[in-house]
């Protein structure tokens, strides 16, 4: 499918592009060329081909939840800047 000048201008008044007379052009040119690879995959037989959103069929790949010790509360604020009563102390996001 070719697409003319006139198609590629509307196309970027659409997309509020400015674009010079040589974009214009090479850009008529490139699109053109995409449109008609998308030509050519609608010719291609998919009859019996199932639709589908991935290549390969996806499983969950996470463990299962497992309750473990949690680390002692000291070597947790060990690594924080600040600390204050056994809590994290941040920088107030609210007034």
């Amino acid at each position: 499918m070719a697409l003319t000048r006139d198609d590629v201008l509307h196309l970027a008044r659409l997309a509020r592009l400015a674009l010079s007379g040589e974009e214009v052009d090479r850009l008529t040119h490139q699109l053109s060329a995409i449109l008609d690879h998308f030509t050519a995959l609608q010719s291609a037989n998919t009859e019996g081909v199932e639709p589908t959103a991935h290549a390969l069929p996806l499983a969950n790949v996470m463990r299962e939840d497992e309750v473990e010790p949690s680390l002692p509360r000291g070597a947790v604020l060990a690594n924080a800047p600040a600390h204050e009563d056994g809590m994290f102390r941040v920088r107030g996001v609210l007034e």
